[in-house]
C-alpha cells in the first residue's frame, strides 16, 4: 500500500529564484541598527553632541555607516550623564515587517557598576526558556548584543544603562512568531551578520528552529508541523490538549523541522498539510517550495492506480499540475484511498529522512482546512 519511494532529499535553490534575487538591495538587521544607535548615543554622552552619521563594524569586519536621527522621545543630551540617538531601519528590498522601524537608544551612567541593556517601549521580553536568552531579559540575540556592547565600549569605558525602544514594536511583533515563543511586549533585536538579504530564507528557517527549541524547553515531546494558517487551524482543532508552542508553521522547511525535532528528542511529529505539500513529501522532497520542485503527476497517477481508483480519479492525476485538483476529485468521487496512499508514503519518506528514529504521522486537510485523511496510521 505504501511502496518505497526515492531517497528523501532537500533541493538546492532553483536557478529561477536565484536570478530573481539578483539586483535586489540589501538592508540592515535590527541588531546592526541598534548597535549604530547605541554607539551614537554613547558619543552624545561623552561629547555632548549627536553625530549625523555613525560607522560600526559588522561581524564580517565590514565597516558600514548609518544616518543618525533625533529620538522620537526623550532626546536629552547631557555630557557625562545622558545620550540619545535613533536609527531608522532600512530592510532594503526585503518585505520585512520592521522596515522603517525607529530604533531608539538612550544611554545613562549605571549605578550598579556594570553595563546593562534594558528593554524600552516596543522591545520584547523573554518569558519562556529555549531561546538562549535568560527569562526576564530583553529579546536581543547573542550577536546583536555583542555588537552593541563592543560599539559602546569603543566610545565609553564606563558602566552604562542602555535602553532600546522601538515605537510601534508591539504592532510589528503581531506579524511575527514572538508571542508563541514567549516574547512579549514587542519585537526582537536580531541578526547574525548585520545584513538583511532580500527574500532570504534564513530568518524563516531560524524561526522554525527557535520554536522547536522553545517547545523542548517547555517539556514538549510531540510537535505538530503545519504549512499555513488553514492547516494550523485544523491541527489546533484536532489536538486541543496540545500547547500552542507545539504547533510550528514550517512553510517549506519540513526537513529542517524534522531534524530539529529529532535533535531535541521529540517522540513524535505530526504533519498537517494540504495535498500539494504531502504529495511532494511522498515524492521524497523535504524542501517543498514550489520554485524548487513541481508536483510529480506520475506519483499521483501511481497513487490512483495502486488503489484501484475509478477512471475519473485516474484521469485527474495527469489533467492538471496541481495536487489540489486531484485531491478534490478524490473527495468528490468519495474515493480517498489515493490520498491515504500519499499520506502513508509521505510518512515513510519522512521517517527515512531522519533514520526511522522518531515516529511521524501525516494528516491531509483540504483547501478549507477540513480534515480529509485521519493520518498515516496502520
Amino acid at each position: 500500500m505504501s511502496p518505497d519511494g526515492p531517497a528523501p532529499y532537500e533541493p538546492e535553490l532553483s536557478e529561477e529564484v536565484a536570478i530573481r534575487r539578483k539586483g535586489l538591495r540589501k538592508g540592515w538587521t535590527t541588531g546592526s541598527c541598534a548597535a549604530a544607535a547605541a554607539k551614537a548615543a554613547a558619543i552624545c554622552l561623552v561629547d555632548g553632541n549627536r553625530p549625523n552619521s555613525i560607522a560600526i563594524t559588522l561581524p564580517s569586519s565590514q565597516v558600514v555607516s548609518f544616518s543618525v536621527e533625533k529620538p522620537d522621545f526623550d532626546d536629552r543630551i547631557e555630557k557625562g550623564q545622558f545620550g540619545s540617538a535613533m536609527v531608522i531601519k532600512d530592510a532594503g528590498d526585503d518585505p520585512d515587517c520592521t522596515h522603517g522601524a525607529h530604533i531608539n537608544v538612550h544611554i545613562s551612567l549605571s549605578k550598579v557598576g556594570k553595563t546593562v541593556i534594558m528593554p524600552g517601549e516596543g522591545v520584547g521580553v523573554v518569558t519562556l526558556g529555549g531561546l538562549g536568552i535568560p527569562v526576564g531579559e530583553p529579546s536581543i540575540t547573542k550577536v546583536p548584543k555583542k555588537m552593541i556592547l563592543e560599539e559602546v565600549s569603543s566610545v565609553c569605558n564606563k558602566p552604562l544603562v542602555i535602553t532600546i525602544s522601538v515605537p510601534g514594536g508591539i504592532e510589528m511583533a503581531e506579524k511575527t512568531t514572538n508571542e508563541r515563543l514567549g516574547i512579549v511586549g514587542g519585537i526582537s533585536i536580531l541578526g547574525t551578520t548585520g545584513i538583511v538579504k532580500p527574500f532570504s530564507t534564513a530568518a524563516y528557517r531560524a524561526s522554525v528552529v527557535q520554536q522547536i527549541d522553545v517547545a523542548h524547553a517547555q517539556g514538549a515531546k510531540e510537535m505538530y508541523l503545519v504549512t499555513g494558517h488553514r492547516s494550523e487551524k485544523a491541527a489546533m482543532a484536532k489536538f486541543k490538549d496540545a500547547s500552542a508552542v507545539q504547533f510550528v508553521e514550517v512553510g517549506d522547511f519540513t526537513g529542517i523541522a524534522l531534524k530539529r525535532s529529532l535533535a531535541k528528542t521529540m517522540n513524535k511529529v505530526t504533519i498537517v498539510a494540504m495535498a500539494g505539500k504531502i504529495s511532494k513529501l511522498a515524492d521524497g522532497v523535504m524542501m517543498t517550495h514550489f520554485h524548487r520542485t513541481n508536483v510529480n503527476t506520475n506519483l499521483l497517477l501511481e497513487a490512483a492506480k495502486q488503489t484501484g481508483a475509478p477512471t475519473v480519479v485516474v484521469q485527474s492525476a495527469t489533467q492538471t499540475n496541481t495536487a489540489r485538483h486531484f485531491a478534490q476529485t478524490c473527495i468528490e468521487e468519495n474515493f480517498t484511498e489515493p490520498l491515504q496512499w500519499l499520506c502513508k508514503r509521505a510518512k515513510t519518506a519522512c521517517e527515512t529522512f531522519i533514520g526511522s528514529k522518531m515516529e511521524v504521522d501525516v494528516i491531509m486537510v483540504d483547501f478549507e482546512g477540513e480534515e480529509v485523511i485521519t493520518g498515516a496510521r496502520g
